[in-house]
């Protein structure tokens, strides 16, 4: 420390030298206490530091358990059933008085009442005329017709088989009379195929399935035979369920997955659809692995699907995102209210622009030669422009997303080459759809076998429905088949 005498001389020789001394301790503490207090100011800056960074890294997570918060079907990958009911959909824009008349459409398939065969006609003549009172006779060419239709009263067709033991007179052994393979089973194969269908179609527990069974039918059915009749069920359809795994692969398809359950653990429900063929697989996991137990290590054709990564080894040419997955990720961007904001909005604009476009595609208006002429390359290039910008904006999610849709920018535009591909996996997410319902009732599988049986049960329901085919029908001779060692029916159409 510079002491005051060499700084200020002239002033330090005035003092008295008895004040000299006090001056000199008074002039140390002070300086002490500066030293101190620069010490304590130092500290306390890098605890302003550091509580600025504390804040600003509690600011970020406060915003990112809000984008949480905030998710729903609309901005995420959630599906709508996990909604929560207090959540309302936007709207849709208003539109101007259509000039379409109400009603079906020119084009749309009329719903008419079926006529069926009749089982009793019964002829329903006027005897005098509304007017003047006069009788009448004769008869209508062309009368109009009314049928009633009622469901005939439902008891059990029950053959009873009588199992005869006799003696041999010879050497007094007992032989009883044994059943052929087919008539060994209690329940026949339309009572089994029912079961099937109100367990994997309507969705109904075991229990409740014993008692409609009863209430419908006056079969006796216990829920323990339920399950034997499934396990059944699933070993008829397992050839079927082979096949159509392996035809599936050969046409451009559209693929997703849901959580399942299974023993109580955690599993996964695939679904691979082509429009007219659909097939389930159950597995244990949501990895790449479980997808070629589906689709096989490389698929011949188009695979559509979101953007995770149990699909990211696909080749590009034949992968197509999902543009309604992306539609939400870009409402995300919008939704989070940070510095992405604008870039979302463009995107999401984009995006509303090529629907459009496609819509005119599926309605007939535009060739898909069309469709490529007016969107490239100038939708794709203005795309790609904002994905650029977003990845190195300062929202850090929102530079996140661009830069992992820059990563499969590619295998955004495949439907525009590829016939038959549509731009989004709608198809897939419709199909799964049954599927979540029965997850959600059922809580899904207790082993293995039931996994089995759920997996073909919906496979031939899909499936059937798709080409218009009934169901139960295809069931009830899948079962016979299966008991008679025949030959098992087949999902594919004829020309596939």
């Amino acid at each position: 420390m510079t002491r005051p005498n060499t700084i200020l001389p002239e002033l330090w020789q005035t003092l008295p030298e008895e004040l000299q001394p006090r001056l000199l301790a008074w002039i140390t503490s002070f300086e002490a206490r500066i030293a101190t207090l620069e010490t304590q100011n130092a500290e306390l800056k890098a605890q302003n530091a550091e509580l600025k960074a504390q804040n600003a890294e509690l600011k970020a997570q406060n915003a990112e358990l809000k984008a949480r918060l905030n998710q729903n079907s609309s901005n995420s990958s959630r599906p709508p059933s996990s909604d929560p009911p207090s959540f309302r959909y936007k709207p849709a824009p208003p539109r101007g008085p259509s000039s379409k008349a109400p009603g079906g459409q020119p084009g749309h398939d009329r719903n008419q009442r079926v006529r069926l065969q009749p089982d009793q006609i019964l002829e329903v003549k006027p005897h005098h005329c509304r007017r003047c009172g006069e009788s009448l006779q004769g008869e209508d060419s062309e009368p109009l017709i009314h049928q009633v239709f009622e469901v005939p009263k439902i008891r059990p067709h029950v053959v009873e088989h009588r199992l005869h033991r006799l003696t041999c007179p010879r050497c007094g052994t007992t032989t009883r009379g044994e059943l052929a393979p087919e008539e060994q089973p209690a329940h026949g194969p339309r009572a089994q195929a029912i079961c099937a269908s109100l367990v994997g179609a309507g969705r109904m527990g075991k229990r409740v399935v014993s008692r409609t069974m009863m209430d419908l039918f006056g079969l006796p059915i216990s829920p323990a035979m339920v399950c034997k009749l499934e396990r059944h069920t699933a070993a008829a359809l397992a050839p079927i369920h082979a096949e159509a795994i392996e035809a599936v692969r050969q046409h451009p398809t559209n693929v997703d997955e849901t959580s399942w359950k299974q023993a109580g653990q955690k599993a996964w429900l695939w679904m691979a659809t082509t429009g007219w063929l659909t097939v389930f697989l159950i597995a244990t996991s949501r990895s790449r692995q479980a997808l070629e137990e589906l689709m096989g290590r490389s698929p011949p054709q188009v695979v559509t699907s979101d953007r995770y990564s149990a699909y990211s080894h696909l080749p590009p040419s034949l992968r197509q995102i999902c543009w309604s997955h992306l539609r939400r990720d870009f409402q995300a961007m919008i939704d989070r209210d940070d510095s992405g904001r604008g870039i979302g909005q463009e995107l999401l604009d984009l995006s509303d622009l090529l629907f459009a476009y496609w819509g005119e595609v599926r309605a007939g208006r535009w060739t898909r030669k069309k469709f490529v002429r007016e969107m490239q390359p100038w939708l794709r290039d203005e795309v790609r422009r904002l994905l650029e910008k977003g990845r190195s904006c300062m929202s850090r999610r929102t530079a996140g997303t661009c830069r992992e849709i820059l990563k499969v920018e590619e295998s955004l535009w495949t439907f525009q080459r590829v016939e038959g591909v549509e731009p989004t996996n709608n198809a897939g997410e419709r199909t799964l759809r049954h599927a979540v319902y029965l997850r959600k009732t059922s809580h899904g599988t207790a082993s293995r076998s039931g996994s089995d049986f759920v997996e073909r049960v919906l496979t031939t329901v899909e499936s059937c429905r798709s080409q218009k085919r009934n169901p139960l029908y295809f069931r009830i001779e899948a079962i016979t088949a299966h008991r008679t060692q025949g030959k098992a029916p087949s999902l594919l159409p004829a020309n596939s």
